[in-house]
């Protein structure tokens, strides 16, 4: 990997803290704390715990239909299979039926009526996971048919909807509009996406003697899957623990929908008062489970004639699924980012929660936001090619700015930091983009099959939780009378490194060895009423509470040292594992706590942080939803083959803005991820669902996720530096998990341009997402097929306006190096 200039490197630096610094501390590139163990093996998962004794093993019948009612349920043949000991429908729920995680909707059985293709109808507990399957298939079920909508268009025309639409206005986007000099209209199709999480969804209930619930689960909030357990079980909160080490990735598909399957788990304890583990085959996994929300944009929008937008009125309707469960928020915050970077002085974005026939779509990585930013960004190209100039010098001239008004967002929010317009400009000198395009158009024209594209998109995304309550964490901290101490807060680790990060948080305020931190599994009987890991917002959060509890017990070592030394607090100095007493004593940090803990002081704190300044007025359609934003940008370069529509990605450079970086080596590794997954929802990733309503990709068999050889041949990637966040956030960072997927925009945006070539760039080509080689195949063919037209019209070919621009601009960089 090469990385762009004067910029932090990916390469994993030596744990071995330079002089004057504790191992481990934040900035420091330290590797991921169960890394050894993933790739050993050695790390346990939900599934490799030792197995209780008298263990039994859950498994779900799910529907053959997408829609209809229930006729008949007859379950005696499952009952009397072998090995079953417990059959459980809805009417043997003693409490909640309806465990929708903000909205009613999502039974745990289907309740008279089946809504999707795979909806669970009843579970079993069985002797074995074989035995629990085989049971199953047993089931007769009769259903009366019912019309079903599978897509967004049926769904829009039956005005069916599991939420109402939303709308964000300022000004008059339909009159501002009108009076420009040009308009366009247009629409896209976004596809869904599969979590496609390497660890499936799995949960293990112990029945304890008091008659409560312990639960071992894959989950991204613990505290909401506890309070369901609770209430379908008619059982107080504080009758079931929840426990959660690690997670095999998540990426949002963990957020609500691992609460199903936990659930079933615990109501079959509890009915047969043995512990019972419920893990569903992958193929079940992907049909019973949501995915990213599917979206279909319309939009028109006025410019003038260098691109710059007067208005935009656009419509966003998403592929909800069946039942509400976190759409609401996802459609909200993909029109919150239906500007991405650039100003809207006037505008009108709607939001519609379509219901489908198809499983609850649900979180995903972005949480909407993609979403609404490919529009944007789809906009943009669109613009760019109506003008005839380089989609980059639109996206700058259309970018938030200081001056002239043009730093408020849509819905009320001031843009404080104008940092993209300088992050692109060095992204752009980095990657040498100018020199590539004008080297790009040339191969074009002298290509007859291959077409080369590129693209430069930025990322401007908000950070925190749109609902204003989920924007708290708590942690706790205990420190052992040998200096050794342990760390839980409210966060789980997916893999992502939010434990490793905060365990550095923690050293730096204690000023001791990362090595001396022991993170442990996220529990609601040590940290309560916490909020999912999920909205990019885990380090921040937690990161945050963490930093508080170490701060108090900081507090407490500091005031006991100056009262038994008979010092001055101001002269107590935590400083690489040991403690400055004064200008001539010190001792190490492990003492100071020993004999802390003779003198009676208390060594354990719990934290607690909620985020400043933030909130909604859904009314108003106003308000400053984020507490910040991250930002970034990425030049992808593609090579599409135009006989067979296929395509590689050959280059790819990033500079994304973590403010202060709290681990470099963790922050670079997100933004690779990130970016590659983001790559595989918007080329290769294609949900397909068949006539019936039945899932067709529901393995990697037939649904692509990206694989090594998919990663770009070149991939530059580089931290922005000397930008740390002028917000309060955790020593400055800035969020990571989120905003790199969104950089992959880049590489849709330079398959269009690649197709855009065979047409000279007069026109932009309509690409729906996934940008499948089929898709691109159909694309080249339209374009082949304008540009037929065009010279059949102008019996010529002429070059385009951006053509003779970057002509022009090649030939002035190219004449000082000709004199020399």
């Amino acid at each position: 990997m090469r990385n762009l200039p004067d910029a932090s490197s990916s390469s994993m630096a030596s744990t071995e803290a330079a002089d004057g610094t504790v191992r481990g501390a934040v900035g420091q590139p330290l590797r991921h704390e169960s890394a050894e163990r993933h790739v050993t093996g050695a790390a346990l998962f939900t599934d490799d715990r030792a197995a209780p004794a008298n263990l039994l093993h859950a498994y779900v019948g799910l529907s053959q239909q997408a829609r209809g009612r229930i006729v008949a349920l007859d379950l005696e043949a499952v009952r009397a299979a072998p090995g079953v000991v417990a059959v459980v429908t809805l009417e043997d729920i003693p409490g909640l039926r309806d465990i929708g995680p903000v909205y009613p909707g999502d039974p745990i059985f289907a309740d008279g009526e089946v809504q999707f293709y795979g909806q669970p109808l009843f579970a079993v507990a069985a002797s074995s996971r074989d035995a629990a399957r085989r049971a199953v298939r047993l089931a007769r079920v009769e259903y009366a048919s019912l019309a079903a909508d599978l897509s967004i268009e049926q769904g829009l025309a039956a005005q069916s909807f599991v939420r109402p639409s939303h709308t964000q206005r300022r000004g008059d986007a339909a009159s501002a509009i009108a009076a420009a000099p040009y308009q366009l209209a247009g629409s896209l199709n976004v596809g869904g996406q599969e979590q496609m999480y390497l660890e499936g969804q799995v949960s293990l209930a112990c029945r304890d003697e008091e008659g409560g619930i312990t639960l071992y689960t894959s989950n991204q909030n613990p505290s909401e899957v506890q309070k369901l357990i609770a209430e379908v079980l008619a059982l107080p909160l504080n009758q079931v623990t929840v426990d959660m080490r690690r997670m095999g990735g998540a990426f949002g598909g963990k957020e609500t929908n691992a609460n199903q399957w936990a659930v079933i788990a615990a109501l079959l304890a509890r009915k047969t008062g043995r512990p019972v583990k419920i893990r569903l085959a992958r193929a079940d996994d992907v049909t019973a489970t949501g995915k990213r929300h599917p979206f279909r944009v319309d939009y028109r929008v006025g410019f003038d004639a260098r691109g710059l937008i007067r208005g935009l009125d656009m419509s966003l309707a998403a592929a909800c699924g069946f039942s509400p469960d976190l759409s609401d928020a996802i459609v909200d915050r993909a029109m919150f980012h239906s500007d991405n970077a650039y100003f809207l002085p006037t505008a009108r974005i709607v939001g519609h929660r379509v219901k489908t026939n198809t499983a609850s779509n649900t979180a995903f990585r972005g949480f909407g936001g993609p979403q609404g930013m490919a529009a944007i960004e789809g906009v943009i190209d669109d613009i760019a090619r109506a003008v005839g100039r380089d989609p980059l010098d639109v996206r700058r001239d259309n970018l938030y700015g200081p001056e002239g008004g043009r730093d408020i967002t849509h819905y009320g929010q001031k843009i404080e930091r104008h940092i993209l317009p300088g992050l692109i400009e060095r992204l752009e000198q980095g990657a040498d983009y100018r020199r590539r395009r004008g080297e790009i158009i040339a191969f074009n024209q002298r290509s007859l099959v291959l077409r080369k594209g590129i693209a430069l998109t930025p990322v401007k995304f908000g950070i925190s939780f749109t609902v204003q309550h989920l924007n708290q964490a708590g942690a706790l901290i205990h420190v052992y009378t040998d200096g050794s101490i342990q760390l839980n807060h409210g966060g789980t680790e997916m893999g992502q490194g939010l434990f490793t990060k905060v365990a550095q948080i923690v050293a730096s305020v204690l000023q001791v060895d990362v090595a001396q931190i022991r993170p442990t599994a996220t529990r609601t009987d040590k940290v309560p009423n916490t909020s999912p890991t999920a909205a990019s917002s885990g380090t921040d959060l937690n990161g945050m509470a963490a930093k508080n509890a170490a701060e108090t017990i900081r507090g407490r070592l500091t005031d006991f040292a100056a009262a038994h030394f008979g010092i001055d607090p101001a002269e107590v100095r935590f400083h690489n594992n040991r403690v400055q007493l004064g200008s001539d004593h010190s001792v190490g940090f492990g003492e100071l706590v020993q004999l802390a803990y003779r003198h009676r002081v208390s060594l354990s704190a719990t934290g607690y942080y909620r985020t400043p300044e933030i909130y909604y007025d859904r009314e108003r359609a106003e308000g400053r939803p984020f507490f910040y934003f991250a930002n970034g940008a990425a030049v992808s370069e593609v090579l599409v083959d135009t006989l067979t529509g296929e395509y590689r990605v050959t280059r790819t450079d990033i500079l994304q803005d973590v403010g202060q970086s709290l681990n470099p080596a963790l922050d670079i590794g997100q933004i690779e991820g990130g970016y590659v997954q983001g790559m595989g929802w918007l080329t290769t990733e294609e949900l397909v669902w068949g006539e019936d309503g039945r899932l067709q990709t529901d393995s990697p068999a037939s649904y692509k996720i990206p694989a090594v050889g998919d990663t770009p041949e070149i991939f530059n990637v580089a931290l922005l530096p000397d930008s740390p966040n002028v917000e309060a956030t955790v020593f400055h960072s800035k969020a990571v998990g989120e905003p790199p997927l969104m950089l992959a925009i880049s590489v849709w945006s330079a398959l269009r341009d690649a197709i855009a070539s065979l047409d000279d760039y007069r026109h932009s080509p309509r690409l729906d997402i996934p940008a499948t080689p089929e898709r691109v195949l159909a694309a080249v063919t339209a374009a082949v097929a304008a540009r037929g037209m065009q010279t059949a019209t102008t019996g010529t070919k002429a070059a385009s306006p951006m053509e003779e621009e970057v002509a022009v601009e090649t030939k002035e960089e190219m004449e000082p190096g000709m004199d020399a």
